[in-house]
């Protein structure tokens, strides 16, 4: 089952919480998307969010969450209010992993690793150029393989 893309984004803000010790930037959160969608597509072969994600100039995007955060401009987003959704048991063990993982990169290296990957490298550059979800799950599966 695919989750709605705002309620993960805001998992992920709410998992990188300042008041933890954390900040997550808009540029940030668009890489954490991409990393979390590409494990979640490698481990379950479903999505975890339906929204498109697309190669723009600074690496992947989700469109709507970007539109969402961008007053931040490059300043940390605050906590979130309200309920944080839930995942079954199996997608918050990926969940965690992936935050883990990734989220102590910051922003720019993450930017970075995800120029070096296939599904960005591959993928014109520019605002509407969707990243396939089948290219993104491709390129996951080798990673959670090696």
């Amino acid at each position: 089952m695919a989750y709605d893309v705002k309620e993960i984004a805001k998992k992920i803000l709410a998992k990188a919480c300042p008041d933890c010790g954390d900040e997550i930037t808009n540029l940030k959160l668009q890489k954490m998307l991409y990393y979390m969608q590409g494990f979640h597509l490698a481990c379950f072969d479903e999505p975890l969010f339906c929204d498109e994600i697309e190669a723009w100039m600074y690496g992947p995007v989700v469109p709507l969450v970007y539109d969402i955060y961008k007053m931040y401009g490059s300043s940390g987003i605050p906590c979130p209010e309200g309920e944080i959704i839930s995942l079954s048991p199996e997608e918050e063990d990926i969940f965690d992993q992936v935050y883990d993982a990734y989220g102590q990169f910051s922003a720019l290296k993450l930017m970075e690793m995800t120029h070096s990957e296939e599904p960005w490298k591959s993928t014109p550059v520019g605002i509407g150029n969707v990243i396939s979800k089948e290219k993104i799950k491709k390129y996951f599966l080798t990673q959670i393989e090696s």
